[in-house]
C-alpha cells in the first residue's frame, strides 16, 4: 500500500509541475504569433547609408477591401545617425491611379540623445505611424514609396547620403475598428 501511495504521489507531483511549463508554452504561441500583421518587409540601405536620390519601394496587394488598417514605417538605425528627427516623404499609388503624398517627420532620439526605438545594442528599430484606418477600395497591386527628405539647418540642399539608417520598411495590420 505505502509504495502504490508514492508512486501516486510522484505522478501527481509530476503532473502538477507540468502545468506551468504548458501554459507558458501555449502562452508563449499565442502571443508570439501576431494576428494583427497582415503583411511586413525590409530592404536593407547600401552600406549603412540612405542616399537622398534612393527611393524605397514596396508593392503590396490581396488585402480585403472590407477592412480597416494601419500602416506603419519601419526604420534600424544605428549610432552613426547623428539626427533626432526623421524626415520623410511617403507616397501611396493606388490601383485606380490616384496618390497619397506626405511629407512626415518622425522623433528618433529623446532632447537628451536617448535612442527611441525597441532594441538592444547598436542597432534600434522604431515602429512609425504613417496611415489610421484606411481602407484600401480596390483590389489590385498598391505601391508604397519612401525617400528622406534630410536637410542640415539652414542648408537649402538636402542631405546627400543620410548614414545611420541601415534598414527601411512598412508594415500594415488589421486596425482594431474593424
Amino acid at each position: 500500500m505505502r509504495i502504490a501511495r508514492k508512486e501516486e504521489t510522484i505522478k501527481k507531483g509530476s503532473r502538477e509541475m507540468l502545468r506551468p511549463l504548458l501554459l507558458c508554452a501555449i502562452s508563449l504561441l499565442v502571443f508570439s504569433c501576431n494576428t494583427a500583421t497582415v503583411k511586413s518587409d525590409f530592404k536593407t540601405t547600401e552600406n549603412g547609408a540612405w542616399p537622398k536620390d534612393s527611393i524605397v519601394q514596396f508593392t503590396f496587394s490581396e488585402l480585403d477591401t472590407t477592412l480597416r488598417y494601419n500602416i506603419f514605417i519601419n526604420v534600424r538605425n544605428d549610432r552613426s545617425f547623428r539626427y533626432n528627427n526623421l524626415f520623410l516623404i511617403a507616397e501611396l499609388n493606388f490601383p485606380s491611379g490616384e496618390t497619397m503624398r506626405d511629407t512626415l517627420e518622425y522623433e528618433m532620439a529623446m532632447p537628451d540623445g536617448t535612442w527611441l526605438g525597441k532594441g538592444h545594442g547598436s542597432i534600434k528599430e522604431n515602429k512609425l505611424w504613417y496611415k489610421e484606418n484606411i481602407v484600401f477600395p480596390t483590389s489590385g497591386v498598391y505601391t508604397l514609396q519612401l525617400s528622406h527628405a534630410m536637410r542640415k539647418n539652414g542648408a537649402v540642399d538636402g542631405v546627400v547620403n543620410l548614414e545611420g539608417i541601415t534598414d527601411v520598411g512598412f508594415e500594415i495590420e488589421k486596425s482594431i475598428a474593424n
